[in-house]
């Protein structure tokens, strides 16, 4: 079994590319990718390409435009997950030793849609009752208000907190900071998640290459370890859901700490999903970072930010950087990649040696979630 590393990593910035195709998102990054690793694109052994809403052979798509054609090109659609879920499949096939170098890439235009909430799928029966993501993130936030010993002034908390580490992120969607005022003077949404808690809409891609250990040797560029890769599909359930408590979440981190053979007090730099501001938090108790119960002390002691125990989303997050669904789970293996390799600029964390990034997708009627992705690495 070979471990499994990063070489290169490579994103477009965040933003809304109306005019774009697919192809032409993702090139540029595929480009640069393939540039900081050293590698050519007749190297490349294998392509997986993560997306929600590309279409059929988004990949084969992306690749002839580089004269890339006959190695196995595998499309991946897992929903927010897809980027990530991508990553897991090449991640098995460097470890199995099917491949030495293989590409990943993450995704999709949202503006295609126009606006609004994402297309959500009609034969789920959640769906054809009004459910859309905003609205289960609000049941989430009032939940938890509910529940804890929080109030909306720390929901919007970690808004601020996003935005702060986004406007050090040329690739970030937004690059202003705000104030708590701010975010709750923005225009409300769905009770108490306000414009400035929800992660925008808009167009991006990102790609990374991943190499065995033979790969590696012939590379003479900065490496990260892959130390584990975890993908999990929700429970089937029915009836009551523990809202707060995520267990595909904590069921795949807790995994993926076995796997690694480390935990989350060794961690330098977390990409979690926060697609909603409520997310940031929830995620923190799934994850391990926090007890349950104490998220919102944990964020607003500063535990979570640059000098604190751990920096949770130095890109800015989806809240920030921005959500192009697909592309979302391989921008954060980009991001830990340059954290890891002291490549991040003016976000960069001193001394970053470990990092976790964590991605779910969808929700589906009697599973507790859709899918999620959950992967380790180390400096190498």
């Amino acid at each position: 079994m070979s471990k499994v590393y990063m070489v290169g990593a490579a994103m477009v910035p965040m933003a809304k590319y109306r005019n774009s195709s697919y192809s032409g998102l993702a090139v540029p990054a595929v480009l640069n990718a393939l540039k900081s690793a050293g590698v050519s694109p007749k190297g490349i052994q294998s392509v997986v390409c993560g997306h929600a809403f590309g279409g059929m052979l988004t990949g084969q798509r992306i690749v002839k435009e580089l004269g890339i054609g006959s190695i196995p090109v595998l499309n991946v659609d897992n929903a927010c997950s897809g980027g990530a879920s991508a990553l897991n499949a090449a991640y098995k096939d460097i470890e199995a030793g099917r491949y030495d170098i293989v590409l990943v890439i993450g995704v999709d235009k949202l503006t295609q849609f126009g606006g609004g909430t994402l297309p959500l799928v009609t034969e789920d029966p959640e769906v054809r009752q009004g459910m859309v993501m905003p609205a289960l993130y609000a049941m989430r936030a009032r939940r938890y208000l509910h529940e804890r010993d929080a109030t909306v002034e720390d929901l919007a908390l970690v808004s601020v907190k996003a935005r702060r580490h986004g406007a050090n992120n040329p690739y970030a969607q937004f690059r202003s900071e705000v104030n708590v005022q701010e975010v709750l003077a923005s225009r409300p949404i769905c009770d108490p998640l306000t414009l400035l808690q929800c992660c925008p809409t808009g167009d991006g891609a990102a790609a990374v290459i991943v190499v065995s250990e033979a790969g590696r040797r012939k590379l003479n560029v900065p490496a990260v370890r892959v130390a584990a890769s975890i993908l999990h599909s929700g429970q089937v359930t029915a009836g009551f859901r523990d809202m707060l408590n995520p267990q595909i979440s904590s069921d795949s981190a807790n995994d993926a700490y076995k796997q690694a053979g480390f935990g989350p007090g060794d961690l330098d730099v977390v990409e979690l999903h926060d697609a909603f501001t409520i997310a940031e938090l929830v995620y923190y108790e799934a994850l391990g970072l926090c007890r349950r119960g104490e998220s919102a002390d944990f964020l607003k002691s500063g535990k979570t930010t640059y000098g604190g125990q751990v920096v949770v989303n130095p890109s800015g997050g989806l809240l920030s950087k921005g959500h192009p669904v697909g592309a979302s789970g391989v921008a954060q293996a980009a991001e830990v990649y340059w954290q890891l390799t002291g490549q991040a600029g003016k976000r960069q964390v001193p001394g970053a040696k470990r990092a976790l990034s964590h991605v779910t997708g969808g929700g589906i009627s009697g599973l507790d979630h859709g899918a999620c992705t959950v992967h380790l690495y180390e400096c190498a």
